[in-house]
């Protein structure tokens, strides 16, 4: 995974009244914490942050940010947005060691197809959505594939049963559903008669 670069201004004044001015302005009041630390406000040109997380990686995009001279790898955790226009209203920039596992949430998405759940009526009932795992933030997968070909009526996919690429593991519990099988109308409905 690549880098992405970002200027940062850490001369914001703090409050909320220079918040709103901030984001009037095109930019972002955020903050970097992180182990070793201190946490240090900045603010983050508005357009390039958008640029920054628009790729692949979305929101797990490894960023250098550069504020006055310093450069911090970093990732955007905590993302706070207005409630009615949806636009950003306040980051947290995470530092990150690259050599250190961290924890991520990438989405899942079904592949295959299950067609013995089909021939019996039965429907898949994904119960996950994204996925946590731990990782070192190079390996940070774009997303997880979960293949529903083998699925049979009456069985299911639990999180120990997903396929994780090298140097990934999951975070959550083990034994969590991420799909399930049930039956369907059709099939409720031939069992009643």
């Amino acid at each position: 995974m690549s880098q992405v670069t970002l200027q940062a201004t850490t001369s914001r004044a703090q409050g909320t009244r220079n918040s709103r001015r901030l984001r009037i302005a095109g930019s972002i009041p955020a903050v970097v914490y992180g182990n070793g630390v201190t946490p240090l406000p900045v603010a983050v040109n508005a357009k390039e942050f958008r640029t920054a997380v628009s790729g692949d990686q979305g929101l797990n995009t490894l960023i250098a940010l550069e504020a006055d001279g310093a450069s911090y790898t970093v990732l955007a955790r905590e993302i706070q947005r207005h409630p009615v226009r949806g636009t950003v209203a306040h980051i947290d920039f995470q530092v990150v060691d690259p050599d250190r596992p961290v924890e991520a949430t990438v989405p899942l998405h079904m592949i295959g197809d299950a067609v013995e759940v089909r021939h019996a009526d039965w429907e898949i009932d994904q119960q996950m959505f994204s996925f946590a795992l731990r990782t070192r933030p190079a390996l940070i997968p774009t997303h997880i594939d979960v293949d529903i070909s083998a699925l049979t009526p009456g069985s299911a996919i639990h999180v120990k049963d997903v396929v994780l690429p090298a140097g990934v593991e999951a975070a959550g519990d083990p034994n969590a559903n991420v799909v399930n099988t049930r039956a369907g109308r059709a099939a409720k409905t031939a069992e009643r008669a």
